[in-house]
């Protein structure tokens, strides 16, 4: 999965009581869009995320 900055990230829940993360790519730090991406999660909390295979982006305009 490639990504740009300011694209938004949705990582998955892995249990019934985990919530999806919602976030915004601050920062790809990876060759070609690849992760690690730098992330503002909508909480305001900023990390470094190596996704697996829970996570999906959402293009920035469409």
């Amino acid at each position: 999965m490639n990504a740009v900055q300011g694209d938004r990230i949705v990582i998955r829940g892995r249990t019934v009581e985990s919530k999806d993360r919602h976030g915004e790519i601050i920062e790809v730090r990876g060759a070609n869009g690849e992760p690690p991406y730098l992330v503002r999660f909508d909480d305001g909390h900023e990390t470094m995320v190596f996704p697996g295979g829970d996570f999906s982006i959402e293009k920035v305009g469409g």
